[in-house]
């Protein structure tokens, strides 16, 4: 099996599929490469696809000690795996925990990235649910020793940002919680307390979305509530984003509604490519509602 090697020596499973120019998915805490099966066989047809496995997630390698596992680590693997396939530069789409490991990609490695999708990107980032998320996060973790992955799959498949997905697809919902239910519990955990629970919040990093000039594209579902007001900022912080919403959706976006995923990202795509996505006019940032507000 085809496997990229990091920097401290952990080694990360990855597939990929077609020709042309590349794109990197990255995938969701409850995922894997697998949830990308949509995108891999849509823009594979027209792309160089790659999908890949993050640490913790076997075929990866699983280190066992959450010292091992962070959010830059997180943004630093991608280019782990670009630089084990000879590539320089790549469009990088991620949802979720890959949508802030992608967010932090293009905070540290600006110059590799063609393009960013942020999607489904803000889970505890709101100042009045920091401490919450962080204790969520503990209490996972605690949940995935003691009781194994089944039992928790069986709990967190079912969370109020996916339904939505199980109502409106259940023969892919029923897939997706079937594969959530055969990672590693001592990989998910760990993930959970060096990447989500100590991950930064979105609003302490305004100054670096301001910074960033890389062409992002931020995507979120409806009622994927947790995502809906950090969405907002990313796109009011991030010069060159652009928002768009997907009507009566959740957090699993890409699989929940995969046309209009596939069909919102693939436009995004061909308008960087074709060197058209254009910064935001300073002049869209007037304190004036109308533009006409007295002079100064």
């Amino acid at each position: 099996m085809p496997h990229a090697a990091t920097d401290d020596h952990v080694t990360l499973y990855y597939e990929e599929a077609g020709s042309g120019a590349p794109v990197i998915f990255v995938h969701e805490f409850a995922g894997d490469l697998r949830s990308w099966e949509p995108q891999m066989r849509h823009f594979g047809q027209r792309r160089r696809a790659i999908a890949f496995n993050a640490r913790g997630y076997p075929p990866s390698a699983v280190p066992e000690h959450p010292a091992h596992y962070s959010q830059n680590r997180a943004a630093d693997d991608i280019a782990a795996v670009l630089d084990h396939l000879g590539i320089e530069r790549a469009h990088v789409v991620g949802l979720s925990m890959g949508g802030f490991a992608t967010l932090h990609f293009g905070f540290r490695h600006p110059g590799r990235a063609v393009s960013l999708v942020v999607a489904g990107c803000g889970y505890g980032a709101e100042p009045a649910q920091a401490a919450r998320f962080k204790a969520e996060a503990a209490a996972i973790a605690e949940t995935l020793k003691r009781d194994g992955m089944a039992a928790f799959a069986a709990r967190y498949a079912h969370g109020p940002t996916r339904v939505q997905f199980e109502n409106k697809d259940p023969r892919g919902f029923a897939e997706f919680a079937r594969h959530l239910a055969e990672h590693s519990a001592l990989g998910s955990a760990n993930t959970q307390l060096g990447v989500q629970g100590a991950r930064p919040s979105l609003y302490d990093l305004v100054d670096q979305m301001q910074a960033l000039i890389v062409p992002t594209l931020v995507l979120t579902g409806d009622e994927d509530w947790p995502c809906l007001q950090p969405a907002l900022l990313m796109k009011q912080a991030i010069p060159a984003a652009a928002l768009s919403v997907m009507p009566n959706c959740g957090h699993t976006i890409n699989l929940e509604d995969p046309d209009q995923f596939n069909h919102l990202v693939g436009q995004f795509l061909a308008h960087v490519e074709s060197g058209r996505w254009p910064m935001r006019d300073p002049r869209a940032l007037s304190p004036s509602i109308t533009g006409m507000g007295p002079r100064r």
